[in-house]
């Protein structure tokens, strides 16, 4: 027994190599893992958890080629593999770009009020929240359809620019107006920006989720395609059942209450509030609100 253990150190053990690991590679490896954990994550909430679900069937069929050496198959996937590189940059051109801007969110300099000065007038008050929630239920209860995009860091310059340039206070009164039958800015989407309606009748960006429900129209799928390509709350009042939907970050909330909307939308108030913290004034100073 002995003499089988011997033989197996000096076999196996004897040659591998254990490598000496200091502070610098355990950082090295928690922020490697940071980065696939939040890859990972980032591919699960998006639709390009099924293209990679194709393509990881696709790698198995390489390693079977591989494992019994099947020469054909592994010429062409050799041959295929800086075309399928470039495929996959064009396939995942919609998730790479949100993931950079997830990335832009963190906002490491954006708390200083030197690098962002028109932060301070981003937060919407309590006056504004109010008149959205009122506005959404007052209209629903009328059957009367809506669609309300409630910015928050992504601005949104370029669907603005889809639509009637506005700068009017948030009310209720003014959004029920906008959306009134026959009017002619009812059409399309309201940017709201703060305490400001900055632009009316935008068009909005249509999700291609093919499993979003068969029954919800084009309002319903411009709400969700917007909170895939921004980080904005968008707001969907039904014309057919008058029920209130909210959407944020790729996911569609059906037939949510006048509470459930208070909540959400005091959620990125307060998120708007955390991120002025210092103000640059003869070095840094903590903003007193």
């Amino acid at each position: 027994m002995e003499q089988w253990v011997k033989n197996f150190f000096d076999k196996y053990i004897s040659e591998m190599y254990f490598p000496s690991v200091g502070l610098i590679d355990v950082i090295e490896i928690l922020i490697i893992a940071v980065i696939v954990y939040e890859i990972m994550l980032w591919i699960k909430n998006t639709k390009a958890w099924m293209l990679m679900k194709g393509i990881a069937i696709l790698a198995v069929f390489i390693f079977i080629a591989a494992l019994f050496r099947m020469h054909t198959i592994l010429f062409l996937a050799k041959a295929s593999i800086n075309v399928l590189a470039v495929g996959a940059v064009v396939v995942f051109q919609p998730e790479l770009r949100r993931a950079l801007e997830k990335l832009g969110e963190k906002d490491l300099f954006g708390n200083f009020k030197v690098f962002d000065r028109s932060r301070e007038n981003e937060r919407f008050t309590a006056d504004t929240l109010d008149g959205i929630v009122n506005a959404c239920f007052s209209m629903g209860s009328v059957k009367t359809g809506a669609l309300i995009v409630v910015e928050q860091a992504i601005r949104l310059t370029e669907y603005e620019m889809t639509g009637i340039e506005l700068d009017c206070k948030v009310s209720e009164q003014v959004l029920v107006n906008i959306f009134e039958h026959n009017t002619p800015l009812h059409d399309g989407a309201v940017i709201i920006r703060g305490d400001r309606i900055t632009s009316a009748t935008c068009y909005l960006p249509l999700s291609d989720n093919m499993q979003i429900s068969k029954d919800l129209g084009t309002r319903h799928r411009a709400a969700l395609g917007m909170s895939e390509v921004s980080d904005a709350l968008v707001i969907v009042v039904s014309e057919e059942t008058g029920n209130v939907s909210l959407a944020i970050g790729g996911r569609l909330y059906r037939g949510i209450t006048p509470e459930y909307l208070t909540t959400k939308l005091g959620q990125i108030q307060c998120r708007a509030s955390e991120q002025k913290k210092y103000t640059w004034r003869k070095g840094w100073r903590k903003h007193e609100e």
